[in-house]
């Protein structure tokens, strides 16, 4: 029986079959991991299909949070976070299968008093594995959480961030660190700048290969404009640069990205070209979210540094054989 109570937030758009076919699965989970504190939240962010009523009908017991217009994908989470009331939060995507004991491997995690959250490995529809720990690819002008890896004797690791599809996190640290996303736009999320926010005031984030979901890729975000999603998932990544490199190191970044967003803009391919003038048009309300997350830091004793982390990871891995992807 797991002494550890848990909301579990679901944002949800348009997507009531995602809800039907998966939510049976997480109270399995549930059951499976012999939790008895728990409480659901879905947050709709007006959702036109029939998801509302679905759940009203077959699931009372759902606290539901119902947006009358839609808010973006953070600001839909961070709606749940704000009425969550237990020790732990899973942000679940509502595209995301739960295996039956789910939780049981990753309570022992929050037994350390710096553990921010945990992460499971995450497979696909064919059993494949897709999303492992994060490999810390930093440098002092750039920072790439693109490649996953697992230890061939499959233990636990230190991660880079946690997948933003199944991140089981300390409840105080998420609101701490200013919630999913320490947002400019409700379109802001980065689950690399949540990892990210979470190191610097002190908190450490695992991967832990004994728990296991499923997650066919991208089921939901196919549902927006492709065109759209490309150019605000480039200008994210230039946030997450001016966020947390130094100055002198995001001034290299950014110098290379705009000299690539005109090639490539000439050549046809315009989406960087516009994040990179979305970045530049909104730069004084994204400087003021930075401070916000500077005097946050600032609070905490022995703030680390991101090569901090990385020797962190690599030392945790160092004469393992490991295999990434």
């Amino acid at each position: 029986m797991s002494t550890k109570s848990i909301s579990i937030i679901i944002p949800n758009y348009n997507g009531k079959k995602l809800l039907e076919q998966n939510l049976p699965y997480t109270l399995e989970a549930i059951n499976g991991s012999h939790i008895l504190d728990f409480e659901i939240i879905v947050c709709d962010d007006a959702s036109i299909d029939d998801s509302v009523a679905f759940l009203e009908k077959n699931y009372p017991n759902i606290i539901l949070v119902t947006n009358k217009v839609n808010r973006g994908f953070s600001s839909n989470c961070n709606s749940g976070i704000n009425i969550a009331s237990k020790e732990l939060v899973l942000l679940l995507n509502s595209d995301v299968r739960l295996s039956s004991n789910y939780f049981e491997s990753q309570f022992k995690y929050f037994e350390m008093d710096d553990t921010f959250g945990v992460m499971s490995r995450i497979l696909d529809e064919n059993n494949q594995l897709i999303d492992a720990a994060k490999y810390p690819e930093i440098n002092y002008y750039k920072i790439d959480g693109s490649k996953n890896f697992i230890s061939a004797d499959r233990a636990s690791s230190f991660t880079l961030f946690l997948s933003g599809a199944n991140a089981l996190v300390d409840r105080k640290k998420l609101l701490y660190i200013g919630g999913f996303c320490t947002a400019f736009d409700p379109y802001y999320y980065e689950d690399l700048d949540m990892g990210l926010n979470a190191w610097e005031c002190g908190f450490k984030s695992y991967f832990d290969p004994l728990a296991t979901c499923y997650h066919p890729v991208s089921t939901t975000i196919k549902k927006e404009n492709s065109d759209k999603v490309q150019r605000i998932s480039l200008r994210n990544k230039i946030i997450v640069h001016y966020f947390h490199l130094t100055s002198f190191g995001f001034g290299i970044f950014f110098a290379k990205t705009s000299i690539k967003s005109i090639a490539l803009f000439l050549g046809g391919k315009k989406s960087l070209f516009f994040a990179v003038k979305e970045f530049v048009n909104n730069f004084e309300t994204i400087r003021f979210f930075k401070q916000k997350h500077l005097e946050r830091k600032s609070n905490v004793k022995n703030t680390r540094k991101l090569v901090d982390l990385k020797k962190l990871i690599l030392q945790n891995i160092d004469r393992k054989t490991i295999n990434r992807f």
